[in-house]
């Protein structure tokens, strides 16, 4: 019988396909959800009776105990960009990252792959302080762990091309928050399954920490206005410095959390996050050393998504942004 591959935050942009990777590579996947009825479209991401689904809730240990029993590997996805409620940075990046891995641990389990983020520090946005103890309690846990920090991950789904696109579609301007000076080096989320894939199956991937960046490194503006130009809305770039945008993504920051389901456009620990470049580090484990080598790059990819943020659709000739 092919291994079992117990997978929390499977649902999400990522989760997704890290869930048709594992069953294409022929292992038997449970994803464990807070609303396992929502979750129609993972189960045919893989043969009849491949998929899984069970309910579990991250803050409730029992069902995160339920969810591993039986369980080859596991790979914690849990996260979130922006707080609403009970879904906090603490809540989701440490804490269930504890509760995961002592489950885990406590079921038998070596193998489990954390995602974490470029970035993640004892110091700096609470964000990035958050995915840090997570990466803490894991390793405490379970010292096998693997540990995987990506920069911005995109796909059709992602929540950076596709959240300024939709603002060049309204707003008079973006903001070019510091300048634009910030360096980003995007990860395609398919690349980012692929990764998470290999390191469950090789050896020499225990215990230790990846950060996986794509092929090419942009700055901040370079993006923006890579968004602009695919798009054919040529939105200018406002700069905004850093003693001007703070202030502001802590007033829509809270002024977002008054609108249920809405996320905010900017939040303070995201310009907070933006004072430190998002790639990998000199020195650093690299998703080519987990064997993925054939990187997808944004040029190739996010053209096939953006297409309907146009003015006029998909056929719509491509404008030079300003």
């Amino acid at each position: 019988m092919s291994e079992l591959v117990v997978v929390f935050g499977g649902s999400g942009f990522v989760g997704k396909q890290v869930v048709r990777a594992l069953a294409k590579a022929g292992k038997r996947v449970r994803v464990a959800m807070r609303r396992p009825h929502l979750g129609h479209e993972l189960r045919v991401m893989g043969d009849v009776g491949q998929i899984q689904l069970v309910q579990a809730n991250v803050r409730f240990p029992d069902s995160v105990a339920r969810a591993t029993e039986g369980a080859d590997a596991v790979v914690n996805l849990v996260g979130v960009l922006h707080e609403s409620g009970k879904q906090n940075f603490e809540a989701l990046h440490a804490e269930a990252a504890r509760a995961i891995t002592e489950a885990a641990a406590k079921a038998g389990v070596g193998r489990l792959v954390h995602m974490s983020a470029i970035g993640a520090d004892a110091k700096g946005a609470r964000y990035a302080r958050s995915k840090y103890r997570g990466e803490r309690a894991v390793l405490e846990a379970l010292p096998s762990a693997t540990i995987l920090r990506p920069s911005i991950i995109f796909g059709p789904e992602d929540n950076f091309f596709n959240r300024f696109a939709s603002m060049a579609k309204f707003a008079p301007a973006l903001p070019l928050i510091g300048g634009g000076k910030t360096k980003f080096q995007p990860v395609f989320v398919g690349d980012v399954a692929e990764a998470i894939v290999a390191a469950l199956d090789r050896p020499d991937a225990r215990g230790r920490i990846y950060e996986l960046g794509g092929p090419q490194i942009y700055s901040f503006k370079q993006l923006l206005h890579f968004v602009t130009r695919e798009t054919s809305r040529p939105a200018p770039l406002l700069d905004l410095p850093f003693v001007i945008a703070y202030p502001l993504g802590l007033l829509l920051g809270w002024g977002f959390k008054l609108i249920p389901f809405a996320a905010p456009p900017l939040t303070g620990d995201q310009v907070v996050m933006l004072r430190r470049d998002n790639i990998v580090g000199a020195g650093a484990a690299t998703i080519q050393d987990l064997g993925v080598t054939q990187l997808e790059s944004i040029e190739a990819i996010v053209p096939t998504y953006l297409w309907r943020f146009r003015p006029h659709g998909q056929f719509q000739a491509k404008q030079n942004s300003a």
